[in-house]
């Protein structure tokens, strides 16, 4: 069987959202199109529309520059103009560009692009000029609005204990700490072992630009990084060490950023990473306690107890020089293309630059800002390496090595078969189960080959006095997936939902085997709340799945599927076990949550 392909994952989990967001920005009554059917809200009669799909940790501040466009200027053209800024990830938006933009899968169409990255403009057009496509950027460097460079975000006393901010660090002081059996006792530190966070580089641009960034330091080159390189063993043996050291992946860099500010709020801010891959301005947006980065929350939670530094690799890092795109696309007129234009001069104004780098971005010429300092652990010299993208062809097979060269997995998937889970879902008439099922089996077949793979089911009617019963036994994916594919296919519902005790066993089952080399995780759907006597207490649960040895924790990702789900309670059950929980209250999202879910290991 061949490994995973991780570029349907973004789709996946990019449609699932906004698919939410569509329906309920349907059905809200202040919703309305505009002239164009794009779906802009607000937008006057007359006005040209300009719709711009903006990466998530800037999407917000961009849209309130552009309410402050409205009000300022707001025309092109002598024209009326306005622009609404939509959230979506930057390898989801090159996949969603590449196969051709749906507007019923992908949401409305934008007119202009602004990834994080170049990278990501290089890879799309790679993409579909290999498939003579037609090419939606242009082979121009478009002009960027704003720029941070990646980081290796540590805990500030773990940094300290590395010599910063005054010794240069980088990707091999990196390796050496996560090979070394010692971890952080090599500095007589009790850190315990190297964890390193780091995201899915198919769609977050951190991720890419680390892996990127991973192959650089490899070569101990900053330039020309080659498919022959790609090849190299030792090479390759350097990167997959750095991998090896990752504690999880995820979707985006909020995952690991606030699951550390939920460390740090219990007095655990040294236990979860050791370090995270970000973008500097996230650093930033931590220290704050806002790790969304969006301005409203700003101020809404205290600082961290620990704070988190900038580190700059000393190998040379890479500038999210989030580029401004205007698409050479048949649905983009000249009226947008104008409005486009304008819109992008007063992005790159003063007053608007400033909303960048009073957000700890810096301008688009690089220009640091006053936020840029060591008492907010970030430093305005650095980087002194800089790092070019490699050549499309190469950026491509930089991206699709990770898949052979990532940590490989160790899940436990749990599912919920009490008798609410066979309740009917909308007007379609398959059940929540069925709906379920279906998911389940393709999110499976994702896994690696050697990823390793068990099966349980739970109820309250299962095995004697327990509510949980195991189906498949772990084995690696290429020799049980078709017997766990089976046996989901058979599954019925009954009985109530006896969800402690299940977590409670999966969890013990999976640490009394713990495979240090493996991410090891419970995945459990359920879609009700724990109705087991015999074991109803979260707060005992919620105890046990903290881990003494943070460097054997077992992480159970919960999902909350259907509105009678208690996603708090499973939200505590994730916290405890340093993971994340999953929103899937519209059970027809489930196929795109447990896929979402996948992008973890």
């Amino acid at each position: 069987m061949a490994a995973r392909n991780r570029v349907p994952l973004v789709v996946a989990v990019i449609v699932g959202v906004i698919a939410v967001l569509a329906v309920r920005a349907a059905t809200s009554p202040d919703s309305k199109k505009d002239s164009d059917g794009n779906g802009s809200a607000n937008v006057p009669a007359g006005c040209t529309s300009l719709m711009v799909a903006a990466s998530s940790e800037k999407a917000a501040l961009l849209q309130a520059i552009a309410d402050d466009y409205a009000k300022d200027d707001g025309e092109a053209d002598g024209k009326c103009a306005r622009v609404t800024v939509k959230t979506k990830s930057s390898g989801g938006a090159a996949t969603a560009l590449a196969r051709g933009w749906d507007d019923a899968v992908d949401g409305p169409r934008p007119d202009v692009w602004t990834p994080a990255a170049t990278s990501w403009t290089a890879l799309l057009r790679f993409q579909t000029t290999s498939r003579d496509l037609p090419d939606l950027v242009g082979d121009e460097k478009p002009p960027s609005i704003a720029r941070t460079p990646l980081v290796i975000a540590m805990p500030k006393p773990m940094a300290e204990t590395l010599g910063w901010p005054s010794k240069a660090i980088g990707w091999g002081d990196v390796l050496a700490l996560a090979k070394d059996p010692n971890g952080w006792g090599r500095y007589n530190k009790p850190y315990g072992a190297f964890k390193l966070g780091k995201t899915n580089p198919n769609f977050s641009t951190s991720g890419l630009h680390a892996t990127i960034g991973a192959y650089f330091a490899a070569t101990q080159r900053s330039t020309d990084l080659s498919a022959k390189d790609l090849a190299d063993p030792k090479v390759l043996d350097y990167v997959k060490a750095v991998e090896g050291s990752v504690v999880h992946y995820g979707d985006t860099t909020l995952t690991f950023l606030s699951n550390l500010q939920k460390a740090d709020d219990r007095g655990q801010g040294l236990s979860y990473v050791s370090a995270v891959t970000v973008e500097e301005k996230s650093v930033w947006d931590y220290n704050q306690g806002n790790p969304t980065g969006d301005p409203k929350t700003l101020g809404k939670h205290r600082k961290p107890r620990t704070p988190l530094v900038a580190i700059y690799p000393k190998e040379g890092t890479l500038y999210s020089d989030n580029p401004f795109v205007t698409l050479k696309a048949d649905w983009v007129t000249d009226d947008k293309r104008a409005a486009a234009a304008d819109f992008l001069t007063y992005v790159q104004s003063e007053k608007a630059q400033k909303r960048f780098t009073d957000a700890a971005f810096r301008d688009f010429e690089g220009k640091a800002g006053s936020l840029v300092n060591p008492s907010e652990g970030l430093l305005p010299s650095e980087p002194k390496a800089v790092i070019g993208p490699p050549s499309p062809s190469v950026l491509a097979g930089v991206r699709d090595s990770w898949e052979r060269l990532r940590k490989r997995a160790r899940v436990l998937l749990v599912l919920d078969v009490s008798g609410s889970m066979g309740d009917p879902v909308g007007s379609q008439g398959a059940t929540k189960l069925e709906l379920a099922k279906t998911a389940a089996a393709k999110a499976v077949g994702q896994l690696a080959p050697d990823d390793e793979l068990s099966l349980w089911i739970f109820s309250t009617q299962q095995d004697g006095q327990k509510p949980y019963r195991q189906l498949v036994p772990f084995a690696p994916a290429r020799q049980n997936l078709a017997a766990v594919k089976a046996k989901i296919a058979d599954l019925q519902p009954d009985g109530g939902t006896g969800l402690y005790a299940t977590v409670r066993a999966a969890t013990k089952s999976l640490t009394a085997s713990f495979d240090q080399q493996r991410i090891n995780a419970v995945v459990v759907l359920t879609d009700g709340r724990n109705e087991f006597p015999a074991d109803n207490n979260i707060a005992s649960l919620v105890a046990e799945l903290d881990p003494e040895d943070p460097d054997t924790a077992v992480r159970v990702f919960p999902i909350a599927y259907g509105e009678d789900a208690d996603l708090g309670e499973l939200t505590k059950i994730a916290d405890a076990s340093r993971a994340a929980a999953y929103d899937a209250s519209d059970p027809a999202s489930i196929d795109n949550v447990l896929t979402a879910v996948l992008s973890n290991f």
